[in-house]
């Protein structure tokens, strides 16, 4: 066989090089669809799809430019497999990140299972430490009940959704009857029993202080008291902040401090009674403020207290000195059927509106009164006074 005939031959087979390739790939496209479907490596269609896009692109060459050097037709075919390959590592690549992405996904959702089921686990221990602790409330020993007050503060400390329920609780506590039923009624009969019982009550009453938020802390959770018919001995607030503040027909023993106190709800003070020093100055009332028929038997001091909603002090009897100077009154007073008979002073920081129908001072005591307002001297030592 001669030379130029062997070259002939070449040139034929040069001529169906594309369609060998174009076979390969078609080959390698079939093997990736049966591939994926069995969900078995790629790797395979990828290598026979280079040497078939190789061919194909170097045999196509030929035919498109016949004056293609081989090196070229190399070059340019190397260029197209390379692609396949590089399409496969991308590919790769791709489906590894996206796995990666799946593990973390799986990982996060355990982690918040896991934390779900911890937090599932502290409620229950935290509901039963709470069962449990309201159950010793009734324990016949003192330092047992003490005890219990600890452990529920405790927990309104570490669970703040607890907070409120355990001051509700402890305010139940303090409106259980205590002491004398009346005023100025009699000794207990087991003076001993009652000096125990009191200092848990005391406790409780730290407790709830020590639970509400202090008065300049911004953005404090708002919780409220309910004190009604409540035995307190010196009962302190101040520089507290507290949502609505009910002490109706309260029981006020020694000296009570809410001096200081923000009261961001109303304030009822209904038919309490001290029986000491009640301490009220520099406190803000930012609803209501009620101390309808309050009465007091010590010394009041109201001075520089803010009352920024509405006001009744209709029906109060104060039997020792009592003073409101500097006090602001965003509305009208009401001191209809008031009775001051240990002195008072009546001086706001601005001039008020007043109802003063049937308000009494003792005329034998000092009454610093707003300018304008006059007392009608009685014969019982009593002064009416007029505004």
């Amino acid at each position: 066989m001669t030379a130029a005939s062997c070259t002939r031959k070449n040139a034929a087979l040069v001529d169906y090089l594309w369609i060998v390739g174009a076979v390969v790939v078609a080959a390698a496209f079939a093997l990736l669809v049966v591939q994926q479907r069995r969900g078995q490596s790629l790797l395979l269609p990828a290598l026979v799809g280079s040497v078939g896009a190789f061919v194909l692109v170097a045999g196509w060459l030929f035919v498109l430019d016949p004056g293609t050097t081989k090196n070229e037709a190399i070059k340019t075919g190397g260029l197209a497999g390379g692609s396949v390959v590089a399409l496969y590592a991308l590919w790769l690549n791709d489906r590894r990140r996206r796995t990666d992405e799946a593990r973390q996904d799986i990982e996060v959702k355990r982690q918040q299972l896991e934390d779900a089921r911890a937090e599932h686990d502290r409620s229950r221990v935290a509901h039963e430490r709470f069962a449990r602790s309201v159950e010793l409330l009734g324990h016949e020993a003192e330092q047992v009940r003490v005890g219990a007050m600890h452990a529920l503060a405790g927990l309104a400390r570490s669970r703040e959704e607890y907070a409120q329920t355990v001051l509700d609780v402890l305010c139940a506590y303090l409106r259980r009857p205590f002491g004398p039923s009346g005023e100025d009624g009699p000794a207990p009969v087991d003076e001993r029993v009652d000096e125990r019982e009191l200092e848990v009550r005391l406790t409780a009453q730290r407790l709830v202080a020590d639970l509400l938020p202090r008065a300049d802390q911004a953005d404090a959770p708002v919780y409220n008291l309910d004190l009604t018919r409540a035995y307190l001995s010196f009962f302190d607030l101040s520089h507290r902040q507290v949502g609505n503040l009910v002490l109706r027909a309260a029981r006020l023993h020694e000296s009570n401090s809410f001096h200081h106190v923000v009261v961001r709800g109303g304030a009822w003070f209904t038919d309490a009674y001290s029986h000491g020093k009640i301490h009220l100055h520099d406190a803000v009332f930012h609803g209501k403020a009620w101390f309808s028929r309050f009465r007091c038997r010590r010394r009041a001091d109201f001075s520089r207290t803010r009352f920024l909603g509405p006001h009744k002090f209709a029906g109060v009897e104060f039997r020792e000195a009592t003073t409101f100077e500097n006090c602001v009154f965003t509305q009208p007073i009401d001191f209809s059927e008031a009775r001051f008979l240990g002195g008072v002073d009546l001086r706001p920081a601005t001039p008020t509106i007043a109802r003063t129908h049937a308000m009494y001072v003792a005329t034998d005591e000092e009454n610093l009164l707003p300018e304008g307002w006059v007392v009608d001297r009685r014969d019982d030592g009593t002064g009416l006074v007029r505004s």
